[in-house]
């Protein structure tokens, strides 16, 4: 009964791998080299939020497992934010606030990234976003570029069957 009770559930199995490939997509050199994503906390902060959103809006309304393997997807993510506060020295006291400011930041830009998404092909929402967000501290010159690399990803996980995704199986595009 115990070993039941305990073991993992697939859903934050699958949730675990979905982000660990979306670190993985984020942190291709291409990224920072050719398309100029500032090379900073909040720069990769951004592009993992970017990454994670992505698979989010492809698992968005595709039922109940889906739902699941999303929200074990955005565990992931925070848990993953906590430990780099934590390891950045961040005070446990302090933790707390910071981590519901990058939540509130994440909500909002999951929000405005599906919005933006709706519109493609038309990308000028999506660019301007882009260049708020991701190039809020650098050069928002490549932000055309960029929103042109996510609408790319946006296809190639639509490609993707539903049933590879839901066991972390991702093929992610070329930057």
């Amino acid at each position: 009964m115990l070993q039941r009770l305990f073991r993992p559930r697939p859903a934050r199995e699958t949730g675990k791998a979905l982000y660990q490939s979306a670190v993985a997509q984020a942190r291709s050199p291409e990224l920072y080299a050719r398309l100029g994503v500032p090379d900073t906390v909040e720069g990769r902060f951004e592009a993992y939020s970017l990454h994670v959103i992505l698979l989010i809006d492809r698992l968005h309304q595709q039922g109940r497992e889906a739902a699941e393997v999303s929200q074990a997807l955005f565990d992931a993510f925070t848990k993953s934010l906590d430990d780099a506060l934590r390891e950045m020295g961040v005070g446990d006291l302090s933790v707390g606030k910071k981590m519901r400011k990058l939540g509130e930041a994440f909500y909002g830009r999951v929000k405005a990234y599906h919005a933006a998404l709706e519109k493609l092909p038309d990308a000028e929402e999506l660019e301007a976003l882009i260049g708020r967000t991701l190039y809020a501290e650098g050069d928002a010159a490549n932000a055309p570029a960029m929103a042109g690399y996510a609408a790319a990803q946006r296809q190639a996980l639509a490609a993707q069957p539903l049933e590879a995704l839901l066991k972390a199986q991702v093929q992610w595009g070329p930057v």
